[in-house]
């Protein structure tokens, strides 16, 4: 059995074979968002250093920029205690989020509403202009 293999084997998928991955910015600690991962996004982020999830809206595996060109360049990966959690350590090229922002965390719960506290730094329709 390959390392990759015994990677797998520690680690608590759901019952839809999903596990929820958090992107976390390498060297600033900043929290970039939380998607989805299967075993193919896992064996294919360790086996190509890039990071790949599993879509749920659209049933498939995704490498992090394929349509936007704002990859994630995976640094390390790591296990919760428990093992049902994944920590991905990136290097974000862009924006992580399909709004433009660098973070899908943009809203903060402030004075009894949310309030958003980062603008865009690229529109989505750049992102994505076949509508991505």
């Amino acid at each position: 059995m390959d390392s990759i293999e015994r990677a797998l084997k520690e680690i608590k998928f759901d019952p839809d074979g999903l596990v929820p991955a958090i992107a976390q910015q390498h060297d600033t600690g900043e929290v970039l968002m939380m998607a989805w991962m299967n075993r193919d996004a896992i064996r294919a982020s360790l086996t190509e250093g890039h990071a790949y999830y599993w879509s749920r809206s659209r049933a498939k595996l995704w490498r992090k920029g394929e349509t936007s060109g704002q990859i994630q360049q995976l640094r390390e990966l790591r296990l919760d205690c428990d093992g049902d959690a994944v920590l991905l350590l990136v290097d974000q090229t862009g924006v992580a989020c399909h709004t433009g922002r660098r973070s899908c965390f943009f809203r903060a719960w402030r004075n009894a509403g949310w309030a958003v506290i980062e603008e865009p730094q690229i529109s989505p329709q750049i992102l994505y202009p076949g509508g991505g």
